[in-house]
């Protein structure tokens, strides 16, 4: 497949959310989008629900779910969506599991997680899903893997994660589930373990090579790209935002050497990072400028170097971004406050 110019992509405004919000959950689901939760401008988890119709470019707000919360984990199974955890309206960490059924527009509570958390991370394989550490009540890391069997709805404990963490980065490939990074308290956590959901094992490989903190983490078909965030390493005085690109070479199994023009043109970290027609895009976040930031970038894989695309139209971070429909949706975020904006980069049609 050849990789599109860059002068090929544009943004395109969509139809803004009914509310601003920070910390919703996209998914997809039948060909529609659904919006979960998130957290209004007091900070306040919501229980708001919405669904995306692509031909109408409109939002059609649903049900609400049962358990106001925000940051939730979210797994489509067919024509069901499980909402797990996340934080309730007390900003503590649930351990609350609902189904929403997209078919009869109506909520279910499923058994709980085996302890609260928020901050988890879901993959689902074959209709199982896989649920991967998260943050306890006493605001401390979990190990916890756990799965859940739809067919008895329980959640079954599986071998725990070697490194304790939350806010983890998980992709699939084949039948491993690869685990990125994540945090515990306030520091990066630069461990990188698989877990074979066939040998039910785990595996250490060599470490993210920089300890970085609000940093993106992209899958593509031949790397694991770690990109940006927050340096804390020693030696800074204070946490330095960074352009660092990091690349795991799976056919090698090992991290790439470091090139300085791998790195991405600009410092920025809590932004949106997502692999679209062959390239790594990344949009927003944080820089070393006061504002937040709207520019937007792309690597080309054969010239090994990030090209400019166009600006996001509202500049933002701690955005939600799905791709879904080959666009890539860049969901509210933090603007000047909880932004309402919802974009597409697109590709130009043929």
């Amino acid at each position: 497949m050849a990789v599109p110019s860059v002068k090929s992509f544009h943004w395109q405004p969509l139809a803004p959310l009914p509310i601003g919000r920070v910390y919703c959950t996209p998914v997809e689901s039948g060909g529609q989008l659904y919006l979960i939760g998130g957290c209004d401008e007091g900070g306040t988890p919501m229980s708001n629900c919405e669904v995306y119709s692509p031909q109408a470019n409109q939002w059609t707000t649903l049900p609400p779910m049962p358990t106001p919360r925000a940051g939730v984990a979210v797994a489509a199974l067919g024509k069901r969506i499980l909402v797990i955890g996340g934080m309730g309206i007390r900003q503590n960490p649930l351990s609350t599991v609902e189904m929403y059924n997209v078919e009869e527009g109506k909520w279910e509570k499923k058994n709980s997680l085996c302890e609260a958390a928020m901050g988890v991370s879901v993959t689902v394989k074959d209709c199982r899903v896989y649920a991967v550490g998260g943050m306890g009540s006493d605001m401390h890391p979990q190990a916890n893997l756990q799965q859940y069997d739809i067919m008895k709805d329980v959640w079954l404990s599986l071998p725990a994660i070697p490194t304790p963490r939350y806010a983890t980065s998980t992709f699939l490939r084949g039948s491993k589930i690869h685990v990125f990074g994540g945090r515990q308290a306030k520091n990066p956590v630069t461990a990188f373990e698989v877990y074979d959901t066939e040998a039910r094992s785990w595996t250490k490989f060599p470490s993210i090579p920089g300890r970085r903190a609000f940093s993106s983490h992209v899958m593509t078909e031949k790397s694991f790209f770690s990109l940006g965030g927050l340096q804390q390493a020693r030696g800074y005085k204070t946490p330095k935002f960074v352009k660092t690109v990091e690349v795991f070479d799976i056919e090698q199994g090992g991290w790439m050497k470091t090139e300085r023009r791998l790195n991405m043109r600009k410092r920025r970290a809590d932004f949106v990072a997502a692999c679209l027609r062959g390239r790594v895009i990344v949009a927003g976040g944080l820089g070393n400028q006061p504002a937040v930031l709207g520019s937007a970038e792309a690597f080309h894989p054969a010239k090994n170097r990030w090209e400019s695309l166009p600006p996001m139209p509202t500049a933002r971070c701690t955005c939600s971004s799905i791709v879904f429909q080959n666009r890539l949706f860049v969901i509210g975020g933090v603007s000047h406050g909880p932004s309402d904006a919802v974009e597409a980069l697109c590709l130009a049609d043929p």
